[in-house]
């Protein structure tokens, strides 16, 4: 009998092979979350941004009344009325698909 330490599949070794590690690693780090957490960060940061830069007044004229308000509030009322316009939009559009 010789004292020469097993080869091939009589081996075992202590550590885990590649693709458990990789595999455990995948599991413990989630890239994709901590890369939808940096964006929602940034994105955070950006409209935080947006919303100090954008504070000084302007005069804003509707048809029957004006009035002085910040540049952020007439941003965002011009989202929303066009938001609410497409919805409005792509639904007519749909009901007259429909209706062929």
């Amino acid at each position: 009998m010789t004292d020469k330490p097993p080869s091939g599949p009589e081996r075992r070794s202590k550590r885990p092979g590649l693709s458990a590690r990789l595999e455990r690693t995948r599991q413990t780090y989630q890239l994709g979350l901590w890369s939808r957490l940096i964006a929602i960060a940034a994105i955070g940061v950006y409209a935080l941004l947006f919303v100090v830069l954008n504070t000084h007044r302007v005069k804003v004229s509707f048809v029957f009344a004006s009035t002085r308000v910040s540049v952020i509030w007439v941003i965002l009322l011009s989202l929303g009325v066009g938001v609410v316009l497409g919805v409005l939009l792509s639904q007519l559009h749909r009901r007259g698909q429909r209706g062929r």
